[in-house]
């Protein structure tokens, strides 16, 4: 599958609806960066009347998933890919449009290319950070990612 983000927006749809439910898409991706923007409606707040955590969480970790899924697809090697880990951090209540960006897709190049070099498993960091329609950071999220050349 060539990866674009309609593309991937479908994919949301059959293979993680909750977060194509409430509302998570894909709006860019290109070699080293990928936008995804979530709005705040009632399917997806908490009882505080802002956005849930987790679904803020399905957004920032698509940025970086997306990123790897591309670089993995580019390689042209199957290798797995997984989240070790993650943190998080909430600035602000998150209302509005929230746009979640990575920027680290030469990071995950790194990666892959040791990977690929030494034949053993890689971790990544990556982040991704989300903001509100005035440019205020609401949520940083922090994601580790495996990545390992399948035998």
């Amino acid at each position: 599958m060539n990866i674009t983000p309609s593309k991937l927006n479908k994919y949301l749809m059959f293979k993680l609806p909750a977060a194509y439910f409430t509302g998570v898409r894909t709006k860019e991706l290109n070699d080293n960066f990928c936008l995804v923007t979530v709005k705040h409606r009632w399917a997806n707040q908490n009882p505080f009347k802002s956005m849930f955590w987790a679904v803020q969480g399905m957004a920032a970790e698509l940025t970086t998933g997306a990123l790897v899924m591309l670089k993995i697809r580019n390689s042209g090697k199957k290798i797995s890919m997984l989240v070790a880990s993650n943190n998080a951090t909430f600035n602000k209540k998150a209302t509005g449009r929230i746009t979640f960006k990575c920027h680290e897709g030469q990071k995950i190049d790194e990666a892959i290319t040791k990977a690929i070099d030494t034949g053993e498993g890689q971790t990544v960091w990556l982040n991704s950070t989300g903001v509100n329609s005035d440019g205020v950071e609401v949520s940083n999220f922090n994601f580790e990612w495996t990545l390992k050349v399948k035998s």
